[in-house]
């Protein structure tokens, strides 16, 4: 029997994964999911999807494979699989963060179609923002298929060039935190001005959930955004000019080339063993 989709991994982003394809309509029995316990599969199982754990398997009936271990794994998985991969060319779907599309390519035999996704994890919540680049033996209805997939998580944009997703790492794949901290700042501070923890969590998250989704829904650039909710000499414009004086885009900048200068190093450690 053959599957239009299988994973070789079934940790909380690929869990996410097949969540969102089966809420969108893709029949259970369509996929084939591999983890290395029982306990894990018997979840699935129960959700009606086919199961193993063996990798080969879905490597051989699969049409295209969800690459989802954990990093410093993924070539231990892959190099015993390197048969199966020539044998029946399935296109691979990888959620791995770091390891290079050449490094998956290299540790299968070569000559084959790969889709690297940076996910974030607002995609448990399918509110995801995913990163997508494809190789030059992708096919439009192969990315057509990912498209598919990661439509069911949120929403997408690919990229060009492969080095751009450490770009996408330190935009969204690493961002929620960044937008943590920021809502973790705000709550000390609302707490010390006597709001309760419920009162502050609610009315912290709900704001930041009404501004992303004017981001979203509206052509507004967001610097003007901005300049909108400050009147002159009032508590908004008072506010930000204290974020300013403290230059928070440089507070902000440096973050993310931070970010960025440690997804390259991770990319090249883990893809050149």
């Amino acid at each position: 029997m053959r599957y239009p989709l299988g994973f070789i991994g079934a940790g909380n982003m690929s869990g996410a994964i097949i969540k969102g394809l089966l809420n969108a309509g893709t029949a259970p029995g369509d996929l084939l999911i591999c983890a290395r316990t029982q306990a894990t599969l018997d979840t699935y199982q129960a959700l009606g999807c086919a199961t193993t754990l063996d990798a080969s398997e879905v490597m051989r009936t699969c049409d295209a494979v969800m690459l989802g271990v954990k990093p410093q794994m993924l070539k231990d998985v892959l190099q015993p699989l390197a048969d199966e991969a020539q044998a029946h060319q399935p296109l691979l779907l990888s959620v791995v963060a770091a390891i290079p599309a050449t490094s998956i390519e290299r540790w299968l035999g070569g000559n084959l179609a790969i889709i690297r996704t940076m996910p974030n994890t607002p995609s448990l919540v399918k509110q995801g923002a995913t990163g997508l680049y494809a190789n030059e033996r992708v096919t439009d209805a192969q990315k057509s298929l990912a498209e598919t997939t990661f439509a069911g998580i949120g929403r997408y944009s690919w990229v060009d060039n492969e080095a751009d997703l450490h770009a996408v790492t330190a935009t969204a794949g690493s961002a929620p935190a960044y937008f943590f901290q920021f809502a973790e700042s705000m709550q000390k501070t609302a707490l010390e001005l006597g709001l309760t923890d419920a009162q502050s969590r609610t009315l912290i998250g709900q704001t930041m959930l009404g501004a992303a989704t004017m981001i979203l829904e509206t052509d507004t650039d967001i610097a003007q955004m901005r300049k909108n909710v400050c009147s002159p000499n009032g508590t908004t414009e008072r506010a930000i000019q204290s974020f300013q004086t403290d230059d928070i885009d440089a507070v902000v900048r440096r973050a993310m080339l931070a970010c960025l200068e440690r997804s390259e190093e991770l990319s090249s450690e883990l893809g050149d063993a």
